[in-house]
């Protein structure tokens, strides 16, 4: 297929490179040159814009910061009008349902099949084409979208209508700072008691404080050698980035009239510890001003 990707920075970029990998055409755009010569690099065509990437393309990827971005490239003079008949188009970006949804009606008024496709896994599993799809959508439209999707990530699922990828999301996102926020405490209080932090691994990991904070992305260095407190908290997934989730789930909660009590206690302290200048570091990393580090 002929795929337009647009967006190709620390998660659009691998992501890009292995649908060439799989064979597939790839016409790239990007407003940063330096991220996006990588993928020229690895064999995509470069375009002079998002419309002039999606002209003749099969399928449509986007990969933005924000809603904001997302209703600029699709609506307005955007790819909604530029794009052949039948493209496929999908975003994977992780942004505000409103905005998903807003799209995602566009779209079907101008007989596009679109679906909200944001992602977990990181930048190590969008290099490893292991990332996990929350896709929304048609049934219809997640089956044309899934072969794409499988060609970056091993997990692909249909969460529910327009904007369902987008609510899946947020969720898991907001469970994951708070079970890490809960995982640092639990290792702070313990260097406090003079516990070791090994036997502690040891012991949580086989008892009922099991989570995958814990034993995949495990925040003091040692017990998980491959989990970013072992590279002084760099790479991973950034603390901004979780923020940013947070936040997200914070004005979706507050829209539905659901109490996330513990999920506005993790924006307030992934808050201050990106107002500390932190916001670059795993979020993982809010361990270190647990302890009273930053």
């Amino acid at each position: 297929m002929h795929i337009a990707f647009i967006g190709v920075g620390n998660m659009g970029g691998p992501m890009a490179r292995n649908l060439l990998k799989a064979g597939h055409k790839v016409t790239a755009f990007d407003l940063s040159a330096a991220v996006l010569a990588p993928v020229i690099a690895a064999g995509a065509g470069k375009a002079s814009s998002a419309n002039d990437a999606v002209q003749g393309a099969d399928a449509v990827v986007t990969m933005l910061p924000a809603g904001e971005h997302i209703r600029e490239v699709y609506l307005g003079n955007g790819i909604l009008g530029v794009a052949k008949r039948g493209t496929l188009l999908i975003d994977s970006s992780t942004i505000d349902i409103g905005s998903a949804r807003a799209v995602h009606a566009a779209a079907e008024q101008a007989g596009f099949d679109f679906v909200d496709a944001p992602v977990s896994g990181g930048v190590g599993g969008a290099e490893a084409g292991t990332l996990t799809f929350m896709c929304g959508g048609t049934e219809a439209a997640f089956e044309r979208a899934r072969p794409i999707l499988e060609k970056m990530g091993k997990r692909v699922v249909l969460a529910g209508a327009a904007g369902a990828g987008q609510a899946a999301k947020i969720c898991n996102n907001m469970l994951l700072a708070i079970s890490m926020i809960g995982t640092c405490e639990a290792f702070v209080l313990a260097e406090k008691l003079g516990l070791d932090a090994q036997k502690l691994f040891d012991i949580a990991s086989a008892s009922s404080g099991q989570c995958w904070s814990l034993t995949t992305y495990c925040p003091v260095p040692g017990p998980v050698p491959t989990a970013p407190s072992n590279r002084d908290y760099g790479g991973g997934f950034a603390s901004a980035l979780m923020l940013k989730d947070l936040k997200l789930a914070q004005t979706a909660a507050q829209s539905a009239g659901a109490a996330t009590p513990l999920g506005a206690e993790a924006a307030q302290l992934y808050s201050l510890f990106a107002a500390k200048g932190h916001g670059g570091l795993d979020f993982s990393g809010i361990i270190r001003m647990l302890r009273g580090e930053l």
